[in-house]
């Protein structure tokens, strides 16, 4: 297929999956966005919230430590428990370490619920790596901030704090936020009996009224972003019926951005889609720039480097964030959709794990995140090609090796799924 075809079969597919995307997720206008930069701020505006908190208070993460910050959460979760508000807390069973403090809990009133605790449980090798929280049904947050100190990594002191985001929101998206909570709740309960017991017979005339419901809903959609509207639409994922959804969601903005696509993540394996993609993207004139973490993983810090080829040949522009710790999972597309959240570009984030993202299109909040992305690729590593390619044969197949061993683990890991 020439380039030309090539490109016009891409904005065919991306037509047909942005109405399909319309239908898949609620987009809801009405909501207040506030960006937290960091756990300073997302700790900080959690725990007024918590402090204030009248009926309940939900929190899902992946990580939950007893250090500076966890020790503070803990402390909040316990006064509000203290004065009969209703807290309920799940963490990872791998994620999370068994803490002294999970003992206080259940005795001040706190509500705690471990996912998958054993390494290959009932969810398989399945992790929540969430991190969102509802408190009073008023006030939801989603990010990437794990419960943990800015400044610590597995025992190691940071040069600065780590580079992570969240948003604090308040409308009728918080709502989405609840919905997912309780649904992981009840299934850490049940295993995957609720899910399957709530599962009707369905009619004809059911099906039908979900199809009519559906198409509403991308109408709906369709006219708050034709209108330039604010909107805000929350994207979980899991292993049920929500498979593809946050890749989906990237790989639709990715097809119809028209000047800017902006990645910042600090884990970037994805398959095949998502790459093209981005080669697509770059090779019709859109400005890609593409933000990536090292020196958490070596294995992934060898695997890695072997995906660049590809893109730096389409016009990709590729940095490495030396800084600091990049934990922060954000992309910014035409200035008009972003995206914050607990999903990495790998095959764990994508095809295993639970993960919760927010999408933003139209929304203020986009062009202090876009500020912020940019910021972070002037003080990175820019990866050039010329270098790239004259790199020492053993880098190049040690670059190989580590890519084909991490691709064939993540094939069986998640049963094929990963291209």
């Amino acid at each position: 297929m020439s380039v030309g075809g090539a490109r016009r079969f891409a904005r065919l597919r991306q037509s047909l999956l942005g109405r399909r995307y319309w239908q898949r997720y609620r987009f809801t206008s009405g909501n207040e966005v506030k960006l937290l930069r960091s756990g300073d701020e997302f700790f900080a505006a959690l725990i007024e919230r918590i402090d204030a908190a009248q009926s309940d208070v939900v929190l899902e993460t992946y990580i939950f430590c007893d250090d500076s910050a966890g020790q503070a959460l803990s402390a909040a979760l316990l006064r509000a428990a203290s004065r009969g508000v209703k807290v309920r807390v799940i963490t990872d069973g791998i994620g999370t370490a068994r803490l002294p403090m999970f003992n206080e809990w259940p005795l001040a009133g706190v509500d705690h619920r471990i996912y998958n605790p054993h390494l290959f449980g009932r969810f398989g090798f399945s992790r929540t790596h969430r991190k969102i929280a509802v408190v009073d049904d008023q006030f939801g947050y989603c990010g990437g901030i794990n419960i943990v100190d800015d400044y610590e990594n597995n025992g190691e002191k940071l040069p600065y704090r780590r580079w992570d985001f969240a948003v604090e929101l308040r409308g009728p998206v918080v709502a989405d936020i609840r919905q997912a909570f309780e649904v992981q709740w009840q299934r850490i309960r049940l295993g995957h009996r609720p899910l399957e017991s709530l599962q009707p017979d369905l009619g004809p005339k059911t099906m039908a009224s979900l199809g009519t419901l559906r198409r509403r809903r991308r109408n709906r959609n369709e006219a708050l972003w034709a209108g330039g509207l604010p909107c805000v639409a929350f994207v979980a994922r899991d292993n049920l019926i929500n498979r593809r959804a946050i890749e989906k969601a990237y790989l639709t903005a990715i097809g119809q951005a028209h000047s800017e696509v902006l990645l910042a993540n600090p884990y970037f394996m994805p398959g095949r889609k998502l790459r093209r993609a981005l080669v697509f993207a770059a090779r019709r004139g859109v400005d890609v720039k593409l933000i990536i973490g090292r020196k958490e993983f070596k294995a992934l810090d060898y695997a890695v480097p072997f995906l660049y080829r590809a893109l730096l040949k389409a016009g990709v522009q590729i940095a490495e964030y030396e800084k600091t710790m990049l934990h922060g999972k954000v992309a910014v597309v035409d200035s008009n959709w972003g995206t914050v959240g607990s999903s990495n570009l790998d095959a764990l984030s994508l095809m295993l794990n639970n993960e919760a993202n927010v999408v933003l299109v139209n929304d203020p909040s986009i062009g202090a995140l876009r500020e912020a992305i940019i910021a972070a690729f002037k003080e990175s590593r820019r990866i050039d090609e010329a270098r790239y390619d004259a790199r020492p044969a053993g880098e190049r197949v040690l670059n190989w090796l580590a890519y084909t061993t991490y691709r064939a683990v993540m094939k069986l890991l998640t049963v094929g799924g990963y291209d």
